[in-house]
């Protein structure tokens, strides 16, 4: 089973004016890097987010991913139901869409 952390935001948090290091410093979804891509765009739907904070197995966050991002690769035709957000990442640090 894939662990998802929930931790609570700031009324006035504002998404979409926030520097990568702000959106991976603040609270909001957390869930592990072995998560499929259908399994995570089901929780942006179920928390109404629209961007996940993706940790690896020792709870240290790896980086972001957004709704378009897992649409894009849900959509395209190499797509498995065995692509995890970790193969998306390709161990690097994403920067939130403008």
């Amino acid at each position: 089973m894939t662990l998802i952390q929930m931790q609570p935001r700031s009324a006035d948090a504002n998404p979409g004016h926030r520097t990568a290091v702000e959106v991976m410093d603040a609270g909001g979804p957390q869930v592990c890097d072995d998560m499929s891509v259908e399994v995570a765009l089901a929780v942006m739907a179920a928390t109404r987010t629209s961007r996940l904070v993706v940790c690896d197995r020792d709870d240290q966050r790896i980086g972001l991913v957004t709704r378009t991002d897992l649409t894009a690769v849900r959509d395209s035709g190499a797509h498995t139901d065995r692509v995890r957000l970790r193969d998306i990442l390709g161990g690097t640090d994403r920067q939130p869409h403008p």
